[in-house]
């Protein structure tokens, strides 16, 4: 005889259940409270995930690696902030786990970072359950999709705690751009030309400009 599959349920529908909102649901699925798939870009809970919680079990990571990242070294007091942030948050959420901290000072477009790499190889050796991050750009600041991707491969949740950005992570965007800009006007026209120098100069120069 088949299988039957499981039932799954939509967020709406598990919060009608619980008496919350879905916002609150789809919070749990992120935080790791709750498992979830994607069905067709929607998520979908496992009935039996449902029952447990009905049943007071909670699901919570062994192992969780906390990762702050700033653009320079003159932000080393931010750093410390986003880690005190970050520890609070974890404590708040799953409680009494381990916690590993791995940080990194470069940018987010830099693919080479030295703590990302040891994310992904701590994911690979099944080292950690869990990746917490105070925001999505600090992981990267472009792709982020597809490194949840790759950790979700690993059997390691990506985690945002946070979802608004505070107000002074505009200086770093801008210098992200300042850096893609001067990439590209590298390859096309050469760092010797003049035009590569007349680029540079004009979009930091629109920077600066309040």
């Amino acid at each position: 005889m088949a299988e039957v599959p499981e039932r799954l349920l939509s967020p709406s529908k598990v919060a009608r259940i619980f008496g919350v909102s879905r916002a609150a649901v789809i919070k749990w699925i992120r935080t790791g409270k709750i498992r979830a798939m994607e069905v067709h870009r929607q998520w979908r809970i496992p009935y039996s995930e449902v029952e447990r919680l009905l049943r007071g079990e909670v699901l919570r990571p062994r192992r969780v690696a906390i990762y702050a990242r700033v653009s320079g070294s003159t932000q080393k007091d931010d750093l410390e902030r986003q880690i005190r942030a970050l520890r609070g948050w974890v404590r708040k959420i799953y409680g009494d786990v381990e916690v590993v901290e791995v940080t990194d000072i470069g940018s987010g477009i830099n693919t080479k970072r030295r703590g990302l790499w040891k994310l992904v190889e701590m994911a690979r050796r099944k080292q950690v359950d869990a990746v917490v991050v105070a925001y999505k750009d600090r992981l990267t600041r472009f792709g982020f999709e597809y490194l949840e991707e790759l950790f979700k491969a690993y059997g390691v949740k990506v985690v945002v705690a946070f979802q608004e950005e505070p107000k002074d992570y505009m200086q770093e965007l801008m210098e992200d751009l300042v850096a893609i800009v001067t990439s590209f006007a590298a390859r096309i026209y050469g760092r010797r030309s003049k035009k590569y120098r007349k680029v540079v100069k004009a979009v930091e120069d629109a920077v600066k400009d309040p």
